[in-house]
């Protein structure tokens, strides 16, 4: 007995050194590129700094400072806006779509592939790309909306068009991600459960219900985390705007992200940006901490 208790405690040992050399390479990444910039950026908010490098101690004026910034609220209100659309609709978008191709078919491989494309190609291609088939009454898709009457219509320079449309192209760009997701997590669902339900005369509808969405929860729930945290931080929000509007038309698409941007490189504040990016992140903590209470760890379907 004691031979196997030591056996199998040197089995443990080796398992878990096994595993920290496996999780090494991403706490490293995680380390130098996530923990050491925010400590390095909560310091830097408590300083004002100029684009010559000269650093002079405010304290929290920095923060103080955004409960005045009346552009900072409009940047915060069209991220929050940004997200309510953005994010149900990238979710509904990428779950129908694994739906779609879950079951084979002639061709499902290429078509699944062709949905996925576009998260392939760089954001910047494709605010370019946007850019060429939008352009005011040249654009090949404002050429094909004449007959319903929207071909004078300016849909990245109009500030009632300009969000939906950047919402829009967010969700097409997206959408073949989240059904990659989707489809991992529907492909882990055990055929018997669907066979039972079958069995006990389940419709379409009824196994989606009680069956695929319960089972479907950890997925969901990363999806909804993972698509939160690009729509608020991710490139996503900032390289689409930057090609797309430069944050206009009248900052309609300036979201908090491109804000950051424009008080460190273009108006040289960076201590203040560093500052809201600390609140962003702090905020970002908070909801995700909570969606985490909420769900129980993830399982949406199971409290």
């Amino acid at each position: 007995m004691r031979r196997g208790a030591a056996l199998s405690a040197d089995r443990h040992k080796r398992e878990t050194r096994a595993a920290w050399l496996f999780l090494a390479p991403d706490a490293v990444g995680l380390l130098v590129f996530v923990a050491i910039p925010m400590v390095f950026a909560l310091a830097l908010s408590l300083f004002d700094v100029d684009g010559f490098g000269n650093y002079r101690w405010v304290g929290l004026d920095n923060f103080h400072r955004m409960l005045s910034d009346p552009m900072l609220g409009r940047a915060i209100w069209v991220t929050v806006k940004y997200v309510v659309l953005f994010v149900p609709l990238s979710f509904a978008f990428g779950l129908g779509l694994a739906l779609l191709v879950w079951n084979t078919f002639p061709g499902v491989g290429v078509v699944r592939t062709l949905l996925f494309l576009p998260n392939a190609l760089s954001l910047v291609v494709i605010g370019l790309l946007w850019q060429f088939l939008l352009v005011d009454k040249q654009g090949v898709l404002t050429k094909m909306g004449r007959p319903f009457g929207l071909g004078d219509v300016s849909f990245l320079g109009d500030p009632k068009w300009a969000l939906p449309t950047y919402v829009l192209i967010s969700v097409w760009y997206s959408m073949g991600y989240q059904m990659l997701l989707f489809l991992a997590g529907l492909n882990d669902i055990n055929g018997e459960h669907l066979d039972a339900a079958r069995v006990d005369g389940a419709g379409g509808w009824q196994r989606f219900r009680h069956v695929i969405w319960p089972l479907l929860g950890p997925t969901s729930f990363f999806v909804l985390i993972t698509s939160l945290v690009a729509s608020v931080t991710g490139l996503q929000a900032f390289d689409l705007v930057f090609v797309l509007t430069k944050g206009g038309p009248d900052n309609q698409t300036s979201t908090v992200v491109f804000y950051i941007y424009q008080q460190a490189f273009s108006f040289g504040h960076f201590g203040y940006a560093a500052a809201i990016t600390v609140i962003l992140v702090l905020f970002l903590v908070i909801v995700t901490a909570a969606l985490f209470k909420v769900t129980g760890g993830g399982r949406l379907h199971a409290r």
